[in-house]
């Protein structure tokens, strides 16, 4: 399988996505559109994966855009896509729905509760790194999946071939380490109130690794 992975900041790359990606066997090519301009067709795509950034699906850049036909082709063609935060966003919007501020800045660690159970397997309460401002509309062809103590639209499962969410499950302790060191000024006011210190002196669950591999699982089967 090529899985090919889009990543729009440094220091938000794939983590526990690329554990999956090695564990299986598959090819994996990661893309930096927001520097290169390179994305890679829906012919060759066997798996998309679109991570987070601090750009918004509403910038007016034709880059941005051009993802969104990307991800209409793909959906068209039934194939499979993972979306953290601004991916998920970028997922919903493709579809026609809107993107919009959040009523809460989430930055730090906090539950997310299960609304749905069509992914078998996913505990009632995860632990989960949050880090936006924004927020998706859930897709009318989606099913709520996730949703936070202010947050309520935090994660949809479309069909059996899209998870959008706008937490991460996929940073392990390396990958929080470099997002806090390069982007804690962030945390200045979330609802959350904590500090990057805090943030850092949090252990990642061992739980939220397995959760990503599910969902990878879930859609490519």
């Amino acid at each position: 399988m090529r899985i090919n992975v889009l990543q729009h900041t440094p220091n938000e790359g794939p983590g526990a996505i690329q554990a999956w990606s090695q564990a299986h066997g598959h090819q994996m090519f990661i893309y930096h559109p927001y520097q290169f301009g390179q994305l890679p067709t829906a012919a060759e795509t066997d798996l998309l994966i679109i991570l987070g950034g601090p750009m918004s699906p509403n910038d007016n850049l034709d880059w941005i855009k051009a993802e969104r036909v990307l991800i209409k082709a793909l959906i068209a063609a039934n194939k499979p896509i993972f979306g953290a935060c601004y991916g998920a966003q970028q997922i919903s919007k493709a579809l026609g729905y809107s993107v919009s501020k959040s009523p809460a800045k989430e930055v730090g660690w906090a539950p997310v509760y299960r609304q749905s159970t069509v992914i078998p397997g996913i505990p009632a309460k995860l632990i989960v790194l949050h880090w936006h401002e924004e927020l998706f509309e859930v897709p009318a062809e989606a099913t709520l999946l996730f949703s936070s103590d202010w947050v309520k639209n935090q994660g949809f499962v479309m069909g059996h071939r899209i998870v959008g969410l706008q937490f991460h499950f996929e940073p392990q302790a390396d990958d929080v380490r470099e997002i806090v060191v390069n982007d804690g000024a962030y945390t200045r006011g979330s609802v959350l109130a904590q500090t990057p210190q805090m943030i850092l002196a949090t252990p990642v669950p061992a739980e939220n690794r397995e959760m990503m591999f599910k969902i990878l699982d879930y859609i490519t089967a």
